[in-house]
């Protein structure tokens, strides 16, 4: 069998890898149910290609092993044995549409086209035939992937088959490394710039793969394959919001909601700090603060900070409340090999979902420290399953970790931290993982009045200027009272001054720079 062959005789050890387990899946799943009772869910991506090459080497290798045939044999060109259903939509891109057609007459392939929604169309096949077991060319990273094993069973309120995924721990690299080296045809869409394809409406070119000409007069794309970081295969899908991170777009100020005059919207963050050594005043928090200025500078407004226990649960609690309040969730510390490093796993426990092994990720990890990865500095390589994604730089060691709306960062100091937030805002703006926007300005002023002569007129002005902050604060007991006036606005921020100035006699208010 070709595809076989072109495994076998490949110098890629961990395609091989890959390819094995994946057979081994459809080989128990042939030996479990009939080809009578097994279908093939295709719809002519990249992933359901590989699936059906590797269904084809399959089945043949399963009957070799059935007729006791040496696994060389020839194909004979008999038609593809395995019922195969392709759910026909008038948003599907015609490319996708004729490459499906192309591939069904090529490989003899007897296609049953459904044009209902894919539940509907499951009911209604699954009735009419004995089918009960369906192989799905689902991956890790996927939306449907989360809680998924090679074989689990359909969720409840869906007719009952059992899901069969023999790919689900391929990644991005190992489906276009098949491809490749099996010389099989893909859509041509994937050359033409596009690496995750779904509906004509949601769906457009990877930007990460645009070559621009030096006059910028005309936009070409590189090829899917030349993707450089896989974990990025989904950028080219359309986001129905991209200005909300997470769709929450409220602020607190002054006791009520804070205007944007950027967008209309103030986006909010928490940041959380892990660490017992910190509760215990062995260590003192800089990277907190640090983080509250750089957030401001970039237009986000601070909801919170926090510091948690070296505890799966405490993390946990702590970034569940923090994920659904916030539009974005920061957290450092508890990373490492450590016993005690648990924030990875506490992420991962407050969007419900398992720890699994990122191949990608772990391949960071050896470069970095070598065949030393095994062991405790291994199970680093396990990241929340389903909704990981790898932000990449090249002057970052190792990607920096996102889960949906909560970025996990690595820095253990103000440098190394430093230089992860350069690197988050370049990516920010290349892919806009971040909404960056106008920075907050502010103003100090420094006045000996005592704290019951300023009161009442600042709760005047935080009513007559609801978008602004205006706080007051003591460097200590003795020393002055320190006013400020932060916001978007610097023309409010001066009236809001000028207002307060005017209130008392001249030389009050010394401004602090």
């Amino acid at each position: 069998m070709e595809i076989d062959k072109a495994i076998r005789e490949c110098d890629d050890g961990r395609l091989k890898t890959k390819y094995n387990n994946a057979i081994y899946v459809i080989k128990r799943a042939l030996a479990l149910y009939s080809v009578q009772e097994v279908a093939l869910s295709f719809n002519g991506g990249k992933d359901s290609t590989v699936l059906l090459h590797l269904l084809r080497a399959g089945c043949f290798l399963h009957e070799a092993e059935e007729n006791n045939l040496r696994g060389d044999a020839a194909d004979g060109g008999k038609t593809f044995p395995i019922r195969t259903i392709y759910f026909e939509s008038p948003s599907a891109f015609p490319e996708i549409n004729s490459f499906t057609y192309e591939a069904a007459a090529t490989y003899n392939i007897q296609m049953d086209i459904i044009r209902l929604d894919f539940k509907s169309g499951l009911e209604a096949l699954l009735k009419a035939n004995p089918i009960r077991a369906i192989f799905l060319g689902v991956r890790i990273g996927d939306p449907t992937a989360v809680g998924q094993e090679q074989f689990s069973p359909s969720s409840p309120g869906w007719p009952p088959f059992m899901r069969v995924n023999p790919i689900l721990d391929w990644s991005y690299r190992d489906v276009w490394a098949f491809l490749l080296v099996c010389k099989v045809q893909y859509c041509s869409l994937y050359d033409q710039g596009y690496t995750s394809i779904g509906s004509i409406h949601d769906t457009v070119r990877n930007a990460l793969l645009c070559i621009r000409n030096s006059d910028n007069s005309e936009e070409k794309f590189k090829p899917a394959y030349l993707l450089a970081d896989g974990r990025l295969e989904r950028a080219g899908r359309v986001k129905k919001n991209p200005s909300s991170v997470c769709g929450k777009l409220s602020s607190i100020s002054n006791g009520g909601k804070m205007e944007n005059l950027n967008s209309g919207s103030m986006l909010t963050a928490s940041i959380i700090s892990v660490g017992d050594e910190i509760l215990f005043g062995t260590v003192e928090d800089k990277l907190g603060s640090m983080l509250c200025k750089k957030l401001h500078s970039i237009g986000w407004a601070v909801s919170r900070v926090a510091v948690t226990r070296n505890d799966i649960d405490s993390v946990a609690e702590e970034v569940e409340r923090r994920k659904s309040t916030d539009d974005m969730v920061l957290i450092f510390g508890g990373i490492g090999p450590l016993h005690s490093d648990v924030t990875v796993a506490g992420v991962a426990k407050a969007f419900g979902v398992r720890m699994a092994p990122d191949e990608e990720f772990e391949e960071h990890l050896r470069h970095l420290i070598g065949e030393k990865c095994s062991g405790d500095k291994n199970e680093m390589a396990l990241l929340p399953e389903g909704i990981t994604e790898l932000l990449h730089h090249e002057q970052l060691p190792v990607p920096l970790i996102k889960c949906h709306n909560v970025i996990i960062l690595t820095a253990t100091n103000v440098v190394e931290l430093d230089r992860q937030w350069d690197c988050l805002i370049e990516l920010a703006k290349s892919n806009g993982i971040l909404v960056l926007m106008d920075p907050f300005v502010s103003k100090c002023f420094a006045t000996t009045l005592s704290d019951v002569e300023v009161a009442q007129p600042l709760s005047k002005l935080c009513a007559q200027f609801p978008d602004l902050y205006i706080g007051g604060y003591r460097r200590s007991r003795e020393g002055p009272v320190v006013i400020t006036f932060e916001g978007k606005d610097l023309s409010r921020i001066e009236a809001a001054s000028q207002s307060l100035c005017q209130k008392f006699h001249a030389g009050a208010f010394s401004e602090i720079e």
